[in-house]
């Protein structure tokens, strides 16, 4: 759990870094960085909107197969 945090904290750092040297005069490295941003925000609209509208996320279910032998 510890190294999944470093992760996120070390992911996060270097995404701000990359936007300094971006908004520094790198105007190429922009379109990139927009990307997750609009990726995020559009995935938590449609959260919010699932919500709203009252629909129930699926559950997962997997069917096992007759071939896998058994656990």
């Amino acid at each position: 759990m510890r190294a999944t945090r470093v992760a996120w904290v070390i992911g996060i750092v270097l995404y701000l870094v990359l936007w300094g040297i971006a908004l520094d005069g790198a105007s190429s490295l922009v379109a990139p960085l927009v990307v997750p941003v609009v990726l995020a925000v559009l995935v938590y609209a449609g959260v919010l909107l699932n919500r709203f509208l009252g629909i129930t996320p699926r559950r997962q279910h997997f069917a096992e197969r007759e071939d896998d032998p058994p656990r």
